[in-house]
């Protein structure tokens, strides 16, 4: 039988014990079991960040994969932890909205309020209650053990919180698609909220324009390397800070810099002066 796997994603950077003390409580629960940092880089309390990281990061690992997520946990009347099973992945967070955002798309096969609290005294969750839970599934064990199955998913039911913005808005007519900036990458990339997908339903092969501030595209490509003509000599060229919008690996329109550096020529997001939340505009002609 292959050794489970646990995965980390939370904000509590690289400084503090933090981080190290979990991968620490996981060993001493079970020493034969792999654990993988997915970020521990997230900005502080930022759900929408999070949940975009670990939407993005939980398909590349095998299915039966335990998913830890450490953002904004304690616990409290409005922030209860779950432990969710969806599309054969497990994940366990507060119910802060992190979660809304995968099932949006994908119905969980099982959710719990996670109950156990009361056996453990801590101010520190992840460390005590969270590493309980995946470690108790990692040994095989159920939800029904350490939760109260949610079956209603609406929030006002007890269920999912549901993460606002994370949808475009889109005119009656369907010419016009408002999105969001939910994240802002290593590179000062800005990805927006609009989907491929939905950008293919609504459009319908029209064409488009996606502004953002000041800046203007009228081509979204697929990889980055397209925006660039490399039948012109290389002097000639415009390249490096070449603005530029893509489908990201991810499936999201994202505002680039082609070969940007946050340090020294700029970014999309300092270039454009975009930040999280702001809009980004699609209109269809």
């Amino acid at each position: 039988m292959p050794r489970a796997i646990i995965t980390l994603t939370t904000d509590f950077g690289e400084k503090d014990h933090f981080a190290g003390a979990v991968k620490g409580a996981i060993y001493n629960e079970i020493d034969d079991i792999r654990i993988v940092d997915i970020s521990h880089s997230v900005s502080p309390f930022h759900i929408t960040e999070a949940a975009y990281i670990i939407q993005n990061a939980y398909k590349s690992f095998p299915a039966g994969t335990i998913h830890i997520v450490g953002i904004d946990s304690e616990l409290n009347p409005e922030n209860k932890h779950i432990a969710v099973l969806l599309d054969g992945h497990y994940f366990i967070c507060a119910n802060n909205g992190i979660i809304s955002m995968l099932t949006s798309e994908i119905k969980p096969e099982k959710i719990v309020e996670i109950n156990i609290h009361d056996r453990i005294d801590t101010n520190f969750p992840v460390l005590d209650v969270f590493v309980k839970v995946a470690c108790h599934i990692a040994r095989g064990g159920t939800l029904e053990v350490i939760g109260k199955s949610i079956l209603d998913l609406s929030h006002d039911q007890g269920g999912i919180k549901q993460l606002t913005g994370i949808k475009p808005v889109i005119n009656p007519e369907g010419s016009q698609m408002i999105g969001n900036v939910i994240y802002i990458d290593n590179y000062g990339n800005v990805v927006s909220n609009i989907t491929k997908s939905l950008f293919d339903k609504i459009g319908k092969g029209r064409k488009y324009s996606v502004r953002a501030r000041t800046a203007k595209f009228e081509t979204i490509y697929t990889h980055y390397s397209d925006a660039i003509n490399f039948d012109t000599p290389k002097s000639k060229r415009e390249e490096d800070g070449k603005k530029l919008a893509i489908w990201n690996s991810s499936g999201y329109l994202e505002l680039a810099i082609y070969k940007s550096n946050p340090s020294t020529v700029g970014s999309a997001s300092t270039l454009f002066g975009l930040e999280y939340r702001d809009t980004i505009t699609v209109n269809f002609n």
